[in-house]
């Protein structure tokens, strides 16, 4: 029997080259194939609709009459997100249950993004008006993540509504001090709306708020975010989560991001929970300036690289003395700084 020759590092590094490249070489003639079944012969004229919803390769969209179809996705289209505007052709003849093909994308007006470690800065929506930022009492009121997402917001150019929730388990001690923090929010031009799905405060105007605009909830998971969409949305029939009584966390229980109508005329798209926005991918001097009562001191300190801390001469911290920012504001925004730089290192670190 002949000897089993054994492969150099060389060798076996060519042989595994040339796997791959059989290997893509495959998957891009299957792409190819499955391209082919959606020529022009077998496809009706453009016509607009909405992404209602995205499945990997596919996406559910809405025509301007009404009708829901699943399509499949052009491969020239790098990002498709729900809310995006696109234009697609019907199929003369389906395959299977798709009913058409996404050809193209509208300019998007708006993006909510989210930083990846995998895939650098991820679209999450798109075409959006109004982010409601949802917390809640229960597990905790914290406003250091409130102002993580007006980071965000103030990044994103979308316009941000504070939505405290659970406000019925306040008694009337707890309730006076987070009015008075709400308030700092308040005076910065920030709208905020306290509201409580068990006694109906406040949800009025929520539904109000959200008329006629394109509008998006985030939150921590556990704030009560599906809830109070059943509440505006009934027919969604969005899926809820107990808050666990050991943590005090809530569980992801939206899996899939999809645009609802609402009774008001504007839309509202249920996300995936997301805990906190990271912001590891902004400069620093743009996270200062995401703090807009910041905005009129850039620039001014004796110092260029002044830190805003112990620096001499820093205009930020005088500000904070005399009481023209507040002390909790500032300290959110050293607190994202070191989250940033954490951030950053975990970015650098190699994925096992």
């Amino acid at each position: 029997m002949a000897k089993k020759t054994k492969l150099s590092k060389g060798q076996s590094r060519r042989i595994s080259a040339n796997h791959q490249k059989r290997l893509h070489k495959a998957k891009q003639q299957e792409a190819n194939q499955q391209d082919s079944a959606w020529q022009s012969d077998n496809l009706g004229p453009i016509e607009p609709a909405v992404v209602i919803s995205r499945f990997g390769q596919h996406a559910d969209i809405e025509t301007s009459q009404g009708e829901v179809l699943r399509c499949n996705i052009r491969r020239t289209i790098n990002s498709l997100v729900c809310g995006d505007e696109v234009y697609f052709r019907r199929a003369k003849v389906s395959d299977g249950d798709l009913a058409g093909v996404i050809e193209t994308t509208e300019e998007r007006r708006s993006q909510l993004t989210r930083p990846d470690f995998y895939d650098g800065v991820k679209v999450v929506a798109a075409n959006i008006d109004q982010i409601l930022m949802v917390s809640a009492v229960l597990p905790e009121f914290t406003p250091h993540i409130i102002d993580r997402y007006l980071v965000a917001c103030e990044d994103m150019g979308i316009e941000p509504i504070l939505v405290l929730n659970k406000v019925d388990l306040l008694d009337d001690d707890s309730r006076q001090y987070i009015d008075e923090v709400l308030d700092i929010y308040r005076n910065l031009g920030y709208q905020v709306l306290l509201v409580s799905n068990k006694t109906g405060e406040g949800i009025e105007a929520l539904k109000h708020t959200l008329a006629g605009k394109n509008n998006i909830f985030v939150g921590q998971s556990g704030v009560g975010k599906s809830t109070l969409v059943n509440t505006v949305l009934p027919n969604a029939e969005i899926l809820t989560q107990e808050v666990s009584e050991n943590s005090g966390l809530g569980q992801h229980t939206t899996t899939v991001s999809r645009l609802h109508h609402l009774p008001s005329g504007g839309n509202l798209i249920d996300s995936p929970g997301i805990r906190e926005f990271g912001l590891w991918h902004l400069e620093v001097e743009r996270v200062t300036w995401c703090f807009k009562e910041f905005r009129e001191y850039i620039g001014g300190c004796r110092f260029r690289d002044c830190k805003h801390l112990n620096d001499p001469g820093c205009l930020l911290v005088e500000a904070v003395n005399e009481g023209n920012i507040s002390e909790l504001r500032f300290d959110s925004y050293h607190r994202i700084l070191e989250s940033m730089a954490d951030g950053r290192a975990g970015a650098r670190a190699p994925r096992v």
